[in-house]
């Protein structure tokens, strides 16, 4: 194994701590009424926390990352990740658990792009795919084992226990990434002003890649949010609808190395792998609108494929499309399109549901995400890159 492919496996750690960080705590807050989570509005507002830290910070620290090394950004944001989670767990009281969640997020948002901006420094063109893969791969296991091993340490130990294990998690993948990770130094970079960000944020290389991964997180997020409503309201029990949300988180990591080795051999194009992944995803969305457990396990598995396809070709292009010294701001930026669709999903089917049924809510997205993809199947150059060839 050559030292830029071991150095990945820290890489993918970090990606699993920000997953595992994002879904341990958040899917276990609101059974937990003893740590002051009294009330759906404190709920929302700590759950709210780390995912707005992360809205606001992410560009901030990708671009960061270019301009002192990607390495320092890493583990600054994963020692701050372990601080903030022991804070909690030493403290163990109402007010510090704001402390501690504010504190998660605005680490998270360091590491993530940092990380992501890694990934691809440190892998040749021809190789960034299967990278990205790989990356997302172990990010969907921390989403996935997030709810599951958080509910076991919280049974155990409460969140006090959770925050020190996360806090852990933290301190070991930095001590690995200490020794594993070479310095990725920053490069020379011509002066940017605010237009020109503007020019290159706005210019289709980066909009096309970004609103699909954006659209996928949208559907990712709809599909673990809902797809348990539907099964309730179809007469299913829990592990019938848990089961579901396994499948379509495991369908995610499954296909995400698979998608990102066919980019990188030339069997499949950024431009085709994203249109499939999009009509896919648009089915398996058209699927939760089918009563019973058949509608809600086509759904899940429909909805995993499609986002597993966007989510390494969306990086890739994005990685293709980018100036090396300008990669950490891309990757932060990216990663801020993403957030604003784990919002912006859940929200338009809740809206249309309100107003109708679930079901409506269920179509709403689809023909979001069929129209993304015809604006896809359009922009003819926009995202036709192979492995190795930059999107134009």
């Amino acid at each position: 194994m050559t030292a830029s492919r071991r150095a990945m496996w820290p890489l993918y750690a970090a990606g699993f701590t920000t997953a595992f960080g994002a879904h341990g705590v958040a899917a276990n807050l609101g059974g937990f009424s003893e740590d002051a989570v009294t009330s759906l509005i404190v709920l929302g507002g700590l759950l709210a926390l780390y995912d707005g830290a992360e809205v606001v910070l992410k560009p901030v620290f990708g671009s960061l990352a270019d301009r002192i090394g990607g390495k320092p950004v890493l583990l600054g944001g994963l020692v701050a990740f372990a601080a903030a989670s022991a804070l909690y767990a030493i403290a163990d009281s109402p007010g510090w658990l704001w402390a501690a969640r504010l504190g998660q997020g605005a680490a998270a948002s360091a590491f993530s792009p940092a990380a992501s901006a890694m990934v691809a420094r440190l892998n040749p063109a021809a190789r960034r795919g299967r990278a990205f893969g790989s990356y997302g791969f172990y990010k969907s296991i921390g989403y996935t084992l997030g709810p599951l091993l958080g509910g076991v340490l919280v049974w155990a130990g409460g969140l006090r226990l959770l925050f020190a294990v996360m806090a852990g998690c933290a301190v070991a993948v930095a001590l690995w990434a200490v020794v594993a990770v070479p310095a990725v130094p920053p490069l020379p970079r011509r002066r940017q002003t605010v237009a020109d960000l503007a020019r290159r944020l706005a210019d289709r290389s980066f909009l096309a890649p970004t609103a699909c991964l954006a659209a996928a997180t949208a559907a990712l997020s709809v599909g673990v949010g809902f797809l348990p409503v539907s099964g309730a309201a179809a007469g299913l029990g829990t592990v019938a609808t848990g089961a579901a949300v396994s499948v379509l988180a495991a369908t995610a990591a499954i296909v995400q190395p698979q998608a990102g080795r066919a980019l990188d051999g030339g069997r499949l194009t950024t431009r085709t792998g994203l249109l499939a992944g999009l009509l896919i995803t648009a089915a398996g969305l058209a699927a939760a609108m089918l009563p019973g457990l058949a509608g809600v396990l086509a759904a899940a598995a429909l909805i995993g494929t499609g986002t597993g396809l966007i989510t390494p070709l969306g990086f890739a292009a994005l990685a293709a499309a980018t100036p090396e010294e300008r990669m950490g701001q891309t990757m932060g930026s990216a990663e801020l399109g993403r957030e604003l669709g784990d919002a912006g999903g859940p929200l338009l089917v809740a809206g249309v549901a309100t107003v109708s049924t679930l079901t409506f809510g269920y179509g709403a997205l689809a023909v979001v995400l069929l129209a993304g993809a015809l604006a896809v199947s359009r922009a003819a150059g926009s995202c036709r890159c192979r492995a190795g060839r930059r999107c134009r």
